[in-house]
């Protein structure tokens, strides 16, 4: 892809030591199923004014995964240009600005607890809008003040409202909860500590 571009010169990062070493020439490569991949990776290394190998550890390596992770979810189009992405490092993390009060003050789940407690709707809202709430409200479980939402194994999420969720993120981010780990644990600790 670097080639397709005219990309001449180009920095390799990778998390697995002994693919970076052998690709350098350091390390033999002994598996005959790697043997083409290697011979294939010299042969494009050629063909650049200047390639640089450099290994970096997994848990260094967070901004690779998070990149990976984007590149996973994007569907390239059948052309090979690809715009640049443009990355910009924000002062505060990143759960500091996914969590946002609603405009009235009240919580995001509002219109379904009110469904739950007495089968009432806000007032001046749509047909439409009463049919998506009551649909909703079936994934949804009260127990006295507390909305919980229904999960597929049968496992129950309870809601908080921003403030709640705000002061849980710090926990977590804070390691109050236990280590810092990557994102996908974390998410897991959250979703297994019973919070949606």
């Amino acid at each position: 892809m670097a080639l397709d571009m005219d990309i001449d010169e180009l920095l390799v990062i990778g998390d697995f030591d002994l693919l970076i070493h052998q690709v350098q020439g350091e390390w033999a490569t002994k598996s005959e199923k790697l043997l083409p991949y290697v011979n294939l990776a010299h042969r494009l290394c050629k063909k650049l004014k200047k390639i640089e190998f450099r290994h970096m550890p997994i848990a260094q390596n967070e901004f690779a995964d998070a990149l990976a992770t984007i590149a996973s979810m994007i569907q390239y189009p059948e052309s090979s240009h690809i715009d640049p992405l443009r990355i910009c490092l924000k002062e505060q993390h990143a759960h500091c600005c996914h969590v946002e009060a609603e405009p009235d003050g009240k919580p995001w789940y509002n219109d379904i607890k009110m469904y739950l407690e007495g089968h009432e709707y806000l007032e001046g809202i749509t047909n439409g809008q009463k049919k998506t709430i009551r649909k909703m409200a079936n994934n949804f479980f009260l127990n006295k003040e507390v909305l919980y939402k229904r999960m597929l194994d049968l496992g129950l999420l309870r809601c908080v409202d921003v403030g709640e969720a705000t002061k849980l993120l710090e926990e977590v981010h804070a390691a109050t909860c236990g280590p810092h780990v990557n994102g996908f644990v974390v998410a897991r600790k959250i979703l297994l500590a019973g919070y949606y």
